[in-house]
């Protein structure tokens, strides 16, 4: 399948898995990440988040989501409301 110059013939799960693909092989010390599996499947989350834990390591990476699956490997939660921080705590507090 080939892809047009406005990608209006992939489906917004194929362009969030591009953009997913394309942020973590950019080798950025830093990665801003948000809701970014939102369109994808239990299962295919799941790989995208072993693939996060080993492209990512030695690097930072900030991760938004609604869904306490997608921060389980985190190692600082920031709780906001209405655009501040109103608590941190690690993981296991959270789930």
């Amino acid at each position: 399948m080939e892809m047009n110059q406005d990608s209006s013939n992939i489906s917004l799960r194929q362009k969030q898995l591009l953009i997913i693909a394309s942020a973590l092989l950019d080798n950025s010390k830093i990665l801003i990440l948000n809701e970014a599996t939102s369109s994808v499947d239990t299962h295919l989350e799941l790989l995208i988040q072993k693939a996060m834990k080993r492209l990512m390591k030695g690097r930072t990476s900030f991760i938004i989501a609604h869904r306490l699956s997608n921060i389980q490997e985190a190692n600082k939660i920031l709780v906001l409301k209405d655009g501040q921080v109103i608590e941190q705590r690690n993981c296991e507090s959270s789930l």
